[in-house]
């Protein structure tokens, strides 16, 4: 197996570069983020709708908003990052978690709507892991193999084709499990893990992140594929591998340095005119939460890499929104 030396081996097949990041080697929350503060003036009722790889992240920021803001309220509906642009369009939402960036007809729609585009606060940085049964005895995949197990390009295939030679697994198909289309880690996977090509119909679709895991735990010839946040004790990730490259883990290290090749940013699409940017307290108020200290600590809670404090200088700025670093 050679040794990976060249980040842009994986870069390629990264909807955004995460190399810039290497600040964060560890994983920690930096330290140049801010301490949140109350300040006065906050209050009113939060609405997100969108991913349901979010949807953890999403409620656990609106509990720590109340403990600022005990007057505020956070209402979370997570049924996939599809459903994320229609809600700020139609302004059923504040917040539009996405796991994936806007497609080019989503951003279309909503610069009709509103004579601007959307803006994509990064909130977080998750790996998508391909998880296994923890009895399982295959060690790492490729995207090569992905891409043939997953999608149309090949029959069926057992786990003997995937090089596992155990006599309990060698003859036995791999067993799929799968988002449903509205989700943003449907489309992600499709674009990076089957490298754009379409998913096999045996693919067994699951309404949300949790149940693709729970379903390869009772599975012991099962593949899924969720966000790492979602791991459990009763499933493994694969480290994967590009070009015959060493494999890796679905690690911070790796994430940072574009190393993983299925590492992406966790979005916050919000409606901000870029002339005026953010004015209400309320969503102004939420995001500085976000990026600050308790907002990126919780991202590492939920299972996620945190975003350095470059990354909230840039949004932060992009949005009007003055905070204190």
């Amino acid at each position: 197996m050679k040794s990976r030396t060249l980040k842009s081996l994986v870069v390629g097949f990264a909807v955004m570069p995460l190399a810039a990041m290497g600040g964060l080697m560890g994983g920690g929350v930096d330290p140049e983020l801010p301490v949140y503060e109350a300040t006065s003036g906050v209050s009113g009722s939060i609405k997100s709708i969108g991913s349901d790889t979010m949807n953890n992240l999403m409620t656990l920021w609106g509990e720590d908003f109340k403990k600022f803001y005990p007057a505020t309220q956070t209402e979370v509906e997570g049924k996939g990052s599809s459903t994320a642009p229609p809600a700020l369009i139609e302004g059923q939402a504040q917040f539009g978690p996405m796991s994936r960036p806007m497609k080019g007809a989503e951003m279309d729609k909503f610069e009709e709507a509103n004579g601007y585009p959307p803006f994509a606060v990064r909130a977080g940085v998750d790996c998508l892991a391909v998880y296994v049964h923890k009895d399982c005895p295959l060690e790492e995949i490729s995207i090569e193999d992905l891409t043939r197990v997953y999608s149309v390009a090949d029959e069926d295939l057992t786990w003997g084709d995937l090089g596992v030679t155990d006599a309990e697994y060698r003859s036995r198909p791999v067993n799929l499990y799968g988002r449903n289309s509205a989700s943003g880690t449907y489309g992600y996977f499709k674009k990076v893990g089957l490298q754009g090509n379409d998913y096999k119909a045996s693919v067994r679709e699951q309404p949300g992140s949790s149940a693709v895991v729970q379903a390869v735990t009772t599975d012991k010839y099962g593949m899924g594929y969720s966000g790492i946040g979602y791991k459990t004790a009763g499933v493994k990730a694969l480290p994967i591998s590009v070009d015959g490259y060493e494999a890796v883990d679905a690690t911070a290290e790796n994430a940072y340095s574009g190393e993983y090749p299925i590492a992406r940013f966790l979005y916050l699409y919000v409606n901000a005119d870029p002339t005026t940017g953010i004015t209400d307290p309320l969503r102004a108020e939420f995001i500085k939460m976000v990026f600050s200290q308790s907002g990126q600590e919780i991202v590492v809670k939920d299972g996620y890499f945190p975003v350095p404090a470059s990354i909230a200088r840039e949004d932060l700025e992009a949005l009007k929104i003055e905070y204190d670093f």
